[in-house]
């Protein structure tokens, strides 16, 4: 299969891009309404008005009739329990750490999927890609130093540490599920099951102190959502144009967005320690993504070679 052209190729970039700027708008407002919310409500916010964006980008295909069409309904739950438990993980983790630091802990749930994705899907899994997961992972444990053990420099942080990272748990197998997914469902199924079903969830948060937002507030909540819907079909509609190895890599521009939000919004800045560790699960999630491409080239070919030949004439 050939590559789609350059032009192509750099409407998916710029997709990608744009859908790191939207997640870390929306991740920002949910820091900022953190203090005065509960985070039950705010997902709920979340996964409601995701709809919008999402529901019109399925109108826009000409899908809409067919969105919630599925032979695979316990999956799509499924996948939906465990990403409410990652939304509902990380808001908290966002809450409670500095925004750069809760961001660079959730970048271990591409990690951990490559692990699960062994586990449930059967994968096969090489000593780079799985040297590069271990060494990810210990750049986790070295973010995790500033929080956790007798020499943490954040006491009383511990908790929302261990927190975000059972986000990226939950985010890992959310997105396990979601990979077995798309063999049998369309990207847009996937994502409208998702978002209902976190929706419908987080309404059983509501006798736990949810509040009434003001309408400034209430305006800032639906842009979560908003925001939130809108990552979610910028980034589906990249790999519409470009090609996975290429476009995954721009992910890690959030880590940037993070550190600028930390500084210029929140008057924070990750310690030393939490920026080593991040350029760490960074620099392994990138090796991780260039041997996929390696061994998608590889595969590739091996497929040509054993294609027969053209008929003569």
């Amino acid at each position: 299969m050939e590559s789609p052209p350059q032009s192509r190729q750099l409407t998916g970039i710029a997709l990608k891009v744009a859908s790191t700027l939207a997640f870390a708008a929306m991740a920002t407002l949910v820091k900022l309404l953190s203090d005065r919310y509960p985070i039950g409500e705010i997902a709920f916010f979340r996964a409601f008005f995701a709809l919008v964006p999402v529901l019109l980008w399925v109108a826009v295909l000409g899908t809409i009739g067919t969105v919630f069409r599925t032979n695979y309904l316990p999956q799509h739950l499924l996948r939906g329990a465990f990403g409410t438990g990652a939304m509902l993980c990380g808001f908290t983790a966002l809450s409670l750490l500095p925004f750069a630091d809760a961001t660079a802990i959730g970048y271990a749930a591409p990690l951990m999927t490559v692990v699960l994705a062994v586990v449930f899907l059967g994968e096969r899994v090489f000593i780079y890609r799985w040297s590069a997961v271990v060494v990810g992972l210990i750049g986790v444990l070295v973010i995790l130093s500033d929080y956790v053990g007798p020499s943490a420099a954040a006491a009383g942080n511990g908790p929302g540490a261990l927190i975000a990272l059972a986000g990226a748990m939950f985010a890992a197998l959310a997105m396990t599920m979601a990979r077995a997914l798309v063999r049998t469902d369309s990207a847009p199924t996937i994502v409208a099951y998702f978002s209902c079903f976190v929706a419908v969830a987080a309404l059983f948060t509501l006798p736990f102190g949810w509040v009434m937002p003001t309408a400034a507030d209430f305006a800032l909540l639906a842009l979560i959502g908003l925001f939130g819907g809108i990552g979610q079909v910028l980034v589906t509609s990249s790999f519409r144009f470009g090609d996975a190895s290429t476009i995954a890599p721009f992910d890690y521009l959030s880590m940037i967005w993070a550190f600028l939000v930390s500084f210029f919004i929140f008057g924070t800045w990750p310690t030393t320690t939490v920026l080593a560790g991040a350029a760490i699960v960074v620099a392994a999630g990138l090796f991780v993504i260039y041997r996929e491409h390696r061994l998608g080239i590889a595969r590739q070919a091996k497929a040509e070679a054993q294609a027969p030949p053209p008929p003569l004439g």
